[in-house]
C-alpha cells in the first residue's frame, strides 16, 4: 500500500511538473502576442467598419453606417464580431480595440490549450506537446491576435469545435452521449457562423460529423437526432439577425452577402467576373481589385490578362476610362462582362479549373506577409532587402506547416482527419472563385494544420489508448490485489 501511495505522490508530482511547463509556454506565447499587440496599430477598412457597426448598435440601436449625417441600416457584415467589440467597448469604454484585441489574445491562448488538450486526450502527450509548441508560437495566428478582424475569434471557434466533437466521438464509441462537448460543439460552431459567413462551413462540417462518427456507437437514428440538435443549436443564434433583415429589408438573408453589398446597391460584377478570368495572386488584389474606387496602374494587370492584341486594346480602353471616373460605373461594368464573357470562351478550362486551382495555392503557400511591415512584391530582393529576407523566411514556415501537416494526414496519424480534409476541401473550393484571393481566408484551417503537424511524431494511430500512465494501471492492480 505505501507503494501505492509513493507512486500516486510521483505522479501528482509529473502532472504539476507538467501544468508548470504549460504555464511557461503558454506565457511565452503571451509575450509573443504582447509583443505584436504594441506595435503601432493599423486601422484596417474592416476595422473601422465593425467599430463603427458596434458604435452605431450599442449607443444608437441602429446596426449600420452613417451616410449623410444619418445611420442607415446595413446587413454587408454579420454581427459577430460587432457584438463582440460592443459589449468590451461597454466595460471597458468607447473604441478602446485594444482590450478587445488583449481579450482575443487570451482567447487564442485558450485555443492553443484546447489543441493541447485535444491531442493529449486522441493521441500521445508527446504529441501534445509538439501541438501545443506548433500552436502558441505560430507567428500567423499570433500576429492576427492584435488585428480588429474576425479571423482570430473564427480560429478559436474552429479549435473549440475540433476539441468538442473529440470528446463527444470518445463518448460515442463507448456508447455514451456526451451533452456537454454537443453544447460546445454548437456554440462554436454558432458563433463561427455569426462571425464570418463561411463560418456556414463549420455548421455543416460539425452536424455532419456529429452523425458519421456517431452512427456505430450510438446507432445511426440517434446519432442522426443528435446531428440534427446540433445544427438547430448552431443556427439558433442566426435567427434573430435573419428576422431583423426580413423586416428591415424584406428579404430572407441569414448570412451577409457574398458581394458584401446592401439592399439595391449596384454591385460590379462584370468587372469582379474579369478579374476572377485572370486574378491569382495577393498583389493583383492590392494593385487592383482594392483599386476599383481610385486610380487602377495599367503596368500592375499583368499579361496574362489579355490573350490577343485585341484583348490587350479593348483592356488597356477600359483601364482608361475606369481611371478618368475613378470608379466601375454600371455602364463600364458592362463592357467588363463583355470583356470576361469573351475570355472565357476562349479559355473555359482557365477559368473553370486553371485560375480557380492557382488562387487556392497562392492562398495556401504564399508567404503570409499581410499582417506584417513587408513590401508585396517581395520577391524583388534589391528593391527591399530587409523586406524579401523577412518575407522569404515567413514563407518557408508557412511551408513547413502544410508540409508537416501533409506528412501527419499521409501517415495517417491524425484524430478525425476525415472531417479535418473535408472543411479544408471545402472551404478551399469556397475561397477558389473569389475575384481578391487572400491568405488570410485559409487562417481558420491553421488549427487543422497545427493537429495534423503534430501528429507526424506519434508512434501509432492510437496513442492515448496505448500510453496509459504506468503508474495509474499499476496501483490498480496493487488495489485490485
Amino acid at each position: 500500500m505505501c507503494a501505492v501511495v509513493q507512486r500516486d505522490v510521483v505522479f501528482r508530482r509529473r502532472r504539476n511538473s507538467e501544468s508548470w511547463a504549460i504555464a511557461l509556454v503558454l506565457a511565452a506565447g503571451l509575450a509573443l502576442r504582447l509583443y505584436y499587440l504594441f506595435l503601432p496599430v493599423t486601422v484596417d477598412d474592416d476595422t473601422a467598419a465593425y467599430t463603427q457597426l458596434a458604435d452605431n448598435w450599442f449607443h444608437h440601436g441602429v446596426y449600420g453606417f452613417v451616410h449623410a449625417g444619418h445611420i442607415v441600416p446595413s446587413l454587408i457584415r454579420l454581427p459577430g464580431y460587432p457584438l463582440f467589440l460592443g459589449v468590451v467597448f461597454a466595460v471597458f469604454g468607447r473604441d478602446r480595440i485594444r482590450a478587445a484585441l488583449a481579450l482575443q489574445i487570451l482567447v487564442d491562448l485558450g485555443a492553443c490549450w484546447l489543441l493541447f488538450d485535444c491531442l493529449r486526450t486522441q493521441v500521445s502527450g508527446k504529441v501534445a506537446w509538439a501541438g501545443l509548441l506548433l500552436a502558441v508560437f505560430c507567428p500567423f495566428t499570433a500576429a492576427y491576435t492584435a488585428a480588429g478582424m474576425t479571423e482570430s475569434l473564427s480560429i478559436a471557434c474552429v479549435s473549440l469545435a475540433i476539441w468538442s466533437l473529440a470528446r463527444f466521438v470518445r463518448a460515442a464509441r463507448a456508447g455514451e452521449t456526451a451533452m456537454a462537448p454537443l453544447l460546445a460543439l454548437a456554440a462554436a460552431a454558432g458563433f463561427a457562423s455569426l462571425l464570418r459567413p463561411d463560418g456556414a462551413l463549420l455548421l455543416a462540417v460539425c452536424a455532419a460529423a456529429v452523425f458519421w462518427y456517431g452512427r456505430k456507437g450510438l446507432g445511426a437514428g440517434r446519432s442522426l437526432r443528435l446531428a440534427a440538435l446540433a445544427a438547430c443549436l448552431a443556427a439558433l443564434p442566426l435567427v434573430p439577425w435573419t428576422l431583423r433583415n426580413a423586416r428591415t429589408f424584406h428579404l430572407f438573408q441569414p448570412l451577409a452577402p457574398r458581394a458584401a453589398n446592401n439592399p439595391g446597391e449596384f454591385t460590379p460584377r462584370g468587372f469582379h467576373r474579369w478579374l476572377r478570368t485572370w486574378s491569382i495572386d495577393f498583389v493583383d488584389t492590392a494593385n487592383v481589385a482594392w483599386n476599383q474606387s481610385d486610380v487602377i496602374d495599367l503596368r500592375d494587370i499583368p499579361p496574362r490578362a489579355c490573350s490577343s492584341a485585341q484583348e490587350c486594346r479593348e483592356t488597356r480602353a477600359l483601364i482608361a476610362e475606369h481611371n478618368r471616373v475613378r470608379d466601375v460605373t454600371p455602364a463600364l461594368d458592362v463592357q467588363f462582362a463583355a470583356l470576361a464573357a469573351q475570355r472565357i470562351r476562349k479559355h473555359p478550362l482557365d477559368y473553370y479549373v486553371v485560375m480557380p486551382v492557382l488562387r487556392v495555392a497562392d492562398m495556401w503557400m504564399r508567404p503570409r506577409t499581410e499582417l506584417f511591415d513587408v513590401e508585396d512584391n517581395w520577391w524583388a530582393v534589391a528593391d527591399h532587402p530587409a523586406d524579401s529576407m523577412l518575407a522569404i523566411a515567413l514563407g518557408l514556415v508557412n511551408l513547413g506547416y502544410v508540409m508537416l501537416a501533409s506528412w501527419g494526414f499521409a501517415r495517417r496519424r491524425v484524430p478525425l482527419a476525415g472531417v479535418l480534409l473535408v472543411y479544408m476541401l471545402l472551404r478551399s473550393v469556397a475561397i477558389a472563385t473569389m475575384p481578391n484571393p487572400e491568405q488570410r481566408y485559409t487562417m481558420e484551417c491553421f488549427p487543422m494544420l497545427i493537429l495534423a503537424a503534430a501528429c507526424v511524431f506519434a508512434r501509432n494511430r492510437r496513442g492515448s489508448d496505448a500510453e496509459v500512465p504506468a503508474v495509474i494501471a499499476i496501483a490498480s492492480s496493487e488495489i485490485a490485489a
